[in-house]
């Protein structure tokens, strides 16, 4: 009876300690992905920074500048695009809409992003636009991948519509979670002029009062590997509207300021990734990790009752 136990114990060990690695390794990168129907808002911000007042066409300074970054999940088209690619992916819907400090719009710029859900690598599909402008992406956006690396990345700058290095700057700890520091400089380029500006301006008016507008940046962000999930970001942003009918005259300064989370909303965001990175740390770790010493435990207790069923009777006492 031991030894059939200890048979059926062994199976067991055996089973789980194999189940371990097949968590971690096989059915991590293949279950974990983004989910389609996600919705968030973001609210950063940039204090004492310079605007351009489109009535006077003159810069000003402003107490802050309000930037509300909303992305929705839209699982319809995420439906179509994976019947088209075969591919579980993710399309986000965004909006970033700038407000000066008495809460007019300054501009707003919507943006279509299309990514493979388990990978976060981008996928090029119809819809794909910038405000309106179509675009081919082939680098990050948003959202690293799981497990990020210590690696410079191609991430996607909404306002060039194109893909540049963002590089890995080292290891820094917030509350207590470990993340990676990423930093990208985008140097002067003409970009195209949002569509929906202030007072019903529009690219066309812009363009005949002679000005076209220039922007730069340096962009970072704090990401923790695990989720991919930036804990913290901020830019250092300064756009130009420059003169095309004389050069040498002084640029107007459109946007100049250093554009970082409200603290309210970094708070809720610290809170959500811990969360997201325990569920993952769950799978990929802890059960793993259970697995292998519920095994142990089973191979050894199997081991003794072997030891045991095979020790030798003792002797009967003679009557």
């Amino acid at each position: 009876m031991r030894r059939k136990a200890s048979l059926i114990l062994l199976a067991l060990a055996v089973f789980l300690a194999a189940l371990a690695p097949l968590l971690r390794w096989y059915a991590f990168p293949r279950l974990v992905k983004v989910p389609p129907s996600e919705y968030q808002t973001m609210v950063l911000e940039a204090r004492n920074a310079t605007l351009l007042d489109y009535a006077s066409m003159k810069p000003k300074k402003v107490d802050r500048i309000s930037i509300v970054q909303t992305l929705k999940g839209n699982v319809a088209e995420a439906k179509k695009v994976k019947a088209e690619h075969g591919r579980d992916v993710v399309v986000w819907d965004t909006m970033s809409y700038v407000a000066d400090d008495k809460g007019k719009m300054v501009s707003q710029i919507p943006e279509r992003y299309i990514f493979d859900a388990h990978s976060q690598q981008p996928v090029n599909a119809d819809g794909e636009h910038v405000d309106g402008d179509k675009v081919k992406r082939d680098g990050i956006a948003y959202k690293w991948p799981f497990l990020t690396e210590k690696r410079d990345y191609a991430y996607f700058d909404m306002q060039t519509r194109a893909s540049a290095p963002i590089h890995y700057k080292g290891t820094r700890n917030i509350r207590g979670m470990e993340v990676y520091y990423f930093e990208q400089t985008i140097p002067w380029t003409k970009v195209p002029v949002p569509k929906k500006l202030p007072l019903g301006a529009t690219p066309d008016t812009v363009e005949q009062v002679g000005l076209e507008r220039w922007y730069t940046t340096k962009r970072m962000f704090w990401i923790e590997p695990l989720t991919g999930a930036p804990l913290n970001g901020e830019e250092i942003h300064t756009e130009e509207m420059r003169w095309t009918n004389d050069p040498d005259k002084e640029p107007l300064t459109a946007f100049d300021g250093h554009v970082k989370m409200r603290p309210d909303f970094f708070e809720a965001n610290i809170d959500l990734v811990r969360s997201n990175r325990q569920l993952l740390l769950i799978f990929r770790s802890y059960a793993p990790l259970a697995l292998l010493t519920l095994g142990s435990g089973l191979l050894a207790l199997a081991l003794l009752l072997e030891a045991r069923s095979r020790r030798p009777a003792k002797p009967a006492k003679p009557a």
